[in-house]
């Protein structure tokens, strides 16, 4: 398998958690967005998006992270990351997707450059508006953890597609300087999964891209 990805790409960081949770091996194929690699030709023929991740297994291209890791987890099913109990299933992607559909889309370079294409001062603006979101979204997601038992992680001892996307997420809380303390849940559980060795290989600063 080949993994195209960006070392500071949440997006790019769920897929190697759940690499690196399943103990696959791949192939770490980086794409400088900054540079705007992902405009490439090259780039844009294998995922017309352009954007990262995107995962080659043989002859089959995956792009779309929630969708590259639930391809991994019907292929290799050990651990599985989406429970199958469809309770249970329902409630992890509700989670999951508070953050991959509402909160982490809109810091993408794409649209933290056109919000900041007129701002005199673009990177307090940048900071501004992935605060606000973050922490609208992150309000919910405590509100979740706080209502259930307290587990290791979020649905559970064992970690499932809901911490997989949480912990990028609050990489980039931190990268953004957010306030977590109204969300001890969230960072109870970060500190937990931080300490998981396919957490500690799939950090953005132990890529060979990071910079």
């Amino acid at each position: 398998m080949q993994l195209y990805g960006y070392w500071r790409s949440s997006s790019s960081y769920r897929v190697r958690i759940a690499l690196a949770l399943k103990g696959l091996d791949y192939e770490n194929l980086p794409v400088h967005l900054v540079q705007g690699a992902q405009n490439t030709p090259d780039y844009k023929a294998r995922n017309p998006q352009g954007y990262v991740p995107c995962l080659v297994d043989g002859d089959l291209t995956l792009f779309q992270s929630l969708s590259i890791i639930d391809y991994l987890d019907r292929k290799y099913p050990e651990p599985q990351l989406i429970p199958e109990d469809f309770s249970e299933r329902g409630a992890v992607l509700s989670f999951a997707q508070v953050v991959a559909c509402d909160i982490q889309p809109l810091q993408n370079v794409s649209v933290l450059k056109h919000v900041t294409r007129e701002s005199a001062e673009p990177d307090s603006a940048r900071a501004d508006w992935s605060r606000y979101w973050m922490a609208k979204g992150f309000a919910a997601l405590e509100a979740i953890l706080a209502a259930r038992q307290q587990t290791a992680c979020c649905f559970g001892d064992a970690p499932s597609l809901a911490d997989v996307v949480l912990i990028p997420q609050m990489y980039n809380a931190e990268r953004f300087a957010l306030d977590l303390a109204p969300y001890p849940n969230l960072t109870r559980v970060t500190e937990h999964c931080r300490g998981l060795a396919p957490f500690i290989a799939a950090h953005p600063d132990q890529q060979p891209d990071a910079q």
